[in-house]
């Protein structure tokens, strides 16, 4: 396995920018989260990265080599998306059957061992099945090809609580039978935090974020207490975001906070989760 680089990607449609000057890798077994409000960019990146769509500028490479200019690249790579990519008709055990064929080594032992725990019926046409249980289906593909990055687009859609549960369970199974890089597009984000190991945070065109999940959570803080001693404490830091309730103030920072800087007794700081980081991140009330 190797490196997938994104070197200053920017994808145009007309004179509407849709991603801009994006740059980061991917790395060898690692399980990553690609997070972004609706209309980031998210699936326009994965569609670019896997040649279903073309960047207006930037460069993909895999190993050095461009993957627009080496086919075998992308049998290395598998999106699983929300588009359906399969003719009528076609059924459960079909999808397999073209995977085998398109893909190295396809699991089909694996594969018929999901479809009995998620309870899918391999002989069913994908146009009978329930949008949960499509989905199901295409997850199962995803989890069983032979390639070094699996991609999955809001691989949650439609599945129930139970389901979802599952899945996780599933991906987490297949990724320490067969370590490989997996990026997660989802809005779900407290489910996948802890399945993650590294986010990107899409915003505004741009790559806001791209940091180890720990090395993020371990610098994003609520600050809560009495307005004016919160105000006091704050002094000087990056407000992401801050309510108040009466005369109770809470701010959200995602920075290092000094260790020689006088906390007021009443004043309390606690760390908050991937989602609310991720909510005050985006959510373009710097103060």
């Amino acid at each position: 396995m190797t490196t997938l680089k994104i070197n200053q990607l920017t994808k145009r449609f007309g004179r509407h920018t849709i991603l801009e000057n994006l740059s980061f890798q991917l790395e060898p077994q690692h399980i990553y989260g690609l997070l972004g409000r609706n209309g980031a960019g998210k699936s326009t990146l994965l569609n670019i990265i896997n040649n279903r769509n073309f960047q207006t500028d930037g460069e993909i490479t895999l190993a050095g080599d461009s993957i627009n200019n080496t086919p075998t690249a992308l049998q290395r790579m598998y999106l699983m998306s929300e588009a359906n990519m399969y003719p009528k008709r076609t059924r459960v055990s079909d999808m397999f059957k073209m995977a085998a064929t398109g893909y190295r080594d396809f699991d089909l032992a694996l594969a018929h061992r999901l479809t009995s725990e998620f309870e899918v019926d391999e002989r069913a046409q994908l146009n009978n099945l329930s949008t949960g249980l499509t989905t199901i289906a295409k997850l199962i593909t995803a989890l069983c090809v032979d390639v070094d990055f699996v991609f999955l687009d809001e691989p949650t859609l439609g599945l129930d609580a139970n389901h979802r549960e599952l899945f996780y369970r599933e991906l987490l199974k297949t990724y320490e039978d067969r370590p490989r890089t997996f990026i997660l597009s989802t809005h779900l984000i407290s489910e996948v935090q802890p399945l993650i190991d590294h986010v990107f945070i899409l915003h505004h065109q741009h790559l806001i974020k791209d940091e180890a999940v720990d090395e993020l959570l371990a610098n994003a803080w609520a600050i809560s207490g009495p307005a004016a001693l919160v105000d006091q404490y704050c002094a000087g830091l990056t407000i992401l975001d801050q309510q108040t309730i009466s005369n109770i103030k809470t701010v959200y920072v995602v920075q290092p906070l000094d260790e020689q800087r006088i906390i007021p007794d009443q004043v309390k700081i606690e760390h908050i989760d991937l989602q609310r980081a991720f909510m005050v991140l985006t959510n373009g009330k710097e103060n």
